[in-house]
This record gives C-alpha cells, sequence and structure tokens, in this order.
C-alpha cells in the first residue's frame, strides 16, 4: 500500500515528521530573524487585522512562501538522491503541494474571519439608525467578501483536482505493485477483489479522509490565536471528552467490519462455485452461510446504533456549547456582534478539526477494514506472521491462501503448489 508509493516508507515518514517539526522550530524561534537578513521587512507591527486581499501578500507570508518552498525543495532533493523511486513526483513534491494548498485554504478561512468582525459590528450599527453607517460602507465589504470566496473557490477546485490526479496515481502504483506479483497469488480466491475493488475503495477513502485530516491539522495553527485563552481550554476538554466518548463507544466496529468481509468472502465463494458445480452451493449450505450473513449485519446494526446516539448526542450538544460558555459576556455586554461572530466561527473551525476522530469515525473503520484485507494480501509474498483474525480471515479466503500463509517455503509457496479451494470442506467455510 506505501511501498508502492513513497520511497522507503519506514524512513520516509519518520522523516517527514522530523523535518516538519524542525521546519516548524525554526520557524517560531529564528524565522523572523532570517527573513528580516533576507531583505523582508520583518516583524510587521501589531494592530488590527488585515481585511482584504492585503492579508495574503504581506512581508510574513511572501516570506513564509520562500521558506516553504526552500524547505521542502531540500527534503525532496535528499529522497531523490537517497532513494530514487518510480512515482518520486507525486509523493514528494506532489504531497508538499497538497499541504501548501490546504494551508493557504485554511488562511482564506482567516481572511474571512477578519472580515466578519468589522462587517457584522457596522450591521449592527446600522440597524440603531443613527446614520452612521453608509451603504457604500457595506457594499465595500460585501465586495471584498467576494474576492475572499472567489479566491477560496480557486484554491478549493484546484486542491481537489491535484488530490484526484494524486491518489488515482497511488491506485495505479497499488495496481503495478500487485500485478509485478500476480503470477504468485492470482490462484488465491479473492485476489482480484483485492487488486481491483479494495485499491479502489482506498483510494477514494484516502481522497476525503487524507483531505479532511490535513485540513484539520492545518486549521489549528492560525485560527487557535483568534480564540481566548479561556475558551480555548474549554474546546481542548470538549474535544478530548467527544474523542475520547466515541473511541470507546465504537471499539468494537473495526473488528465487526472486519469480520463481516469474512462472512461475504465465504458467501460469495460458495455461490460462485455453485455455478459450475451443481454440488455445491445446496440449500443447507446457502442457509447456513447466509445465516452468518445475517447475524455479522445485525451485531453491526445494533452496535452502530448506540454508537449513533453518542456522536448524534454529542454533536448536537457542540452546536451549543460554545454559546453557553458566552452567555455571561454576552449578558454583561462586553462583546459586539461581529466579536461574537468571529469567536464562533473560529470556535467552530478548530472544533472541527480537534474533533477530526468524532465526525469522521466512520470512514475510518472502514479504512482500517480495508488496510487490513491489502495487509492480509500482502502477507502472500512477504511471507509476515498475522494474527488469529487474519489467519481466519485467510481461511475463508480459501485453502490455497492460508497454506501459503502458513509456508511460504520454496517448494510450496509458489502458483503450483495452491490447493483448489473448491474442495475446500464447508466445516472449514463455517470456522
Amino acid at each position: 500500500m506505501f511501498e508502492s508509493f513513497f520511497p522507503k516508507p519506514k524512513l520516509f515518514f519518520p522523516s517527514v515528521l522530523l523535518w516538519a517539526a524542525l521546519g516548524i522550530f525554526i520557524w517560531y524561534t529564528v524565522g523572523d530573524s532570517i527573513g528580516a537578513a533576507l531583505g523582508f521587512d520583518l516583524p510587521e507591527p501589531e494592530g488590527e487585522p488585515i481585511v482584504g486581499l492585503n492579508y495574503f501578500y504581506t512581508q510574513s507570508f511572501l516570506w513564509f512562501y520562500v521558506f516553504y518552498i526552500v524547505w521542502s525543495a531540500a527534503f525532496t532533493a535528499f529522497w531523490f538522491t537517497y532513494s530514487p523511486h518510480k512515482w518520486q513526483w507525486w509523493s514528494i513534491p506532489g504531497s508538499a503541494f497538497i499541504l501548501f494548498t490546504t494551508y493557504f485554504g485554511v488562511q482564506v478561512s482567516v481572511a474571512i474571519n477578519n472580515w466578519r468582525r468589522p462587517f457584522f459590528d457596522q450591521f449592527q450599527q446600522a440597524l440603531t439608525g443613527d446614520g452612521s453607517v453608509t451603504s457604500a460602507q457595506l457594499y465595500g465589504l460585501m465586495l471584498i467578501f467576494a474576492q475572499i470566496a472567489l479566491i477560496s473557490m480557486a484554491i478549493f477546485v484546484v486542491t481537489r483536482f491535484f488530490v484526484s490526479h494524486y491518489v488515482f496515481r497511488w491506485r495505479t502504483a497499488m495496481n503495478d505493485f500487485y500485478m509485478e506479483r500476480w503470477p504468485r497469488v492470482r490462484h488465491i480466491e479473492g485476489a482480484s477483489q483485492r487488486v481491483q475493488e479494495d485499491t479502489m475503495r482506498f483510494a477514494s477513502i484516502m481522497e476525503g479522509l487524507g483531505v479532511a485530516f490535513v485540513d484539520a491539522v492545518m486549521t489549528e495553527l492560525p485560527l487557535v490565536g483568534e480564540i481566548p485563552h479561556a475558551l480555548f481550554t474549554a474546546l481542548i476538554f470538549w474535544a478530548a471528552f467527544g474523542t475520547g466518548l466515541l473511541a470507546i463507544v465504537g471499539i468494537k466496529l473495526p473488528g465487526l467490519e472486519f469480520k463481516n468481509q469474512r462472512v461475504e468472502a465465504a458467501y460469495r465463494k460458495e455461490l460462485v462455485y455453485g455455478e459450475d458445480n451443481p454440488e455445491r452451493a445446496q440449500p443447507p449450505t446457502v442457509i447456513e452461510l447466509f445465516e452468518n450473513v445475517r447475524k455479522n449485519y445485525f451485531r453491526l446494526y445494533f452496535h452502530y446504533m448506540y454508537f449513533n446516539i453518542a456522536r448524534g448526542l454529542y454533536i448536537q450538544a457542540d452546536n451549543i456549547y460554545v454559546n453557553i460558555l458566552l452567555i455571561p459576556t454576552i449578558v454583561a455586554g462586553r462583546i459586539t456582534l461581529g466579536i461574537w461572530q468571529q469567536i464562533l466561527t473560529a470556535f467552530g473551525q478548530v472544533s472541527s478539526s480537534f474533533q477530526f476522530l468524532v465526525n469522521s469515525w466512520t470512514t475510518i473503520v472502514e479504512l482500517i477494514s480495508i488496510y487490513k484485507r491489502l495487509h492480509a494480501f500482502e502477507a502472500v509474498f512477504r511471507g509476515e506472521e498475522l494474527s488469529e483474525l487474519d489467519r481466519n480471515y485467510l481461511s475463508s479466503q480459501g485453502d490455497g491462501f492460508a497454506q501459503h500463509i502458513a509456508d511460504p517455503a520454496p517448494g510450496r509457496g509458489g502458483p503450483d503448489a495452491v490447493q483448489s479451494v473448491g474442495e475446500q470442506p464447508f466445516d472449514d467455510l463455517k470456522r
């Protein structure tokens, strides 16, 4: 899954984290000093947040663009030299581009949030009817919003278009990786499903879930500063509570989803053999296999029921949580409508990023299930030890698959040594 697209994944991903951490450390400690030495006018004077397109080309932003490009290029050059890879242009510079466009999209959200305060403050003042706010002022602010919104739309379209191609290249890499080993696995029951369906589903889930995760991480840094310290502490508590709650409530779901693939595979395999062999797929056999499917689905429905109850109650409570915290401040008249809107928006966006697991748990469960299946499939040509659950799943795919895992030694691990799954006893399928 990862070796096909990234160079030396066990080294690459830790190096990404270390290089990113080092870059963040330099940026927040001596970044301004380096930028000033290079001619950027840093640090910039503090004051009211910049409203409008000027926000995107301040001296701080221009210095950040240069720093990010240089830092990413150095990392890319190292890996291009140390471990050349067929898909390196997509997996390394492509990943850096996605990170940048996602971060820039979050900055667009910051720019819109900066706009909210003057607009809603003037809106509130205009409602008093004292004539201090003109139509031109409100029209001007709405024009600024339209400009930022156009940038937001452009960034969103470019990011999604590139990510779609990026993920399909990843799927292509996995497909090529598996097909190079096809002579060793083609006789295994379910091999075609792993190569076609699971790689397709893995790619489609990564497209949505991966971008959502990056967006969640990128959202926290620029927007956290707009939330008062007390509210930020409350946010951390609330997000930790929700994540912990749903992780506990939904702990059984990944295993049940994986088991669901086992019972479905056993049922499907018997039906396939019944197409060519009249002695297979007899009513007693089919009834018992489908009963296993029914039982597992009913267990899934039950566990998803109380999981969805907990998740729904948490999400509904989240909608009013910040307002409950702000009621004393609102009653005391210590904030304006614009400030309230600004805090509400920033809190909601950061809260959503902290609650990534809460909002994506069911998709993560599906991804874990696909990962387990592909990992078990890859074990055929890796000779890895598997968990008992994985071994049981392989046995439902056919004796040849299980035998290859149990004894991958020369003379028994090749295609000629794979037993016919058509001879598998029905008792093994039930087990």
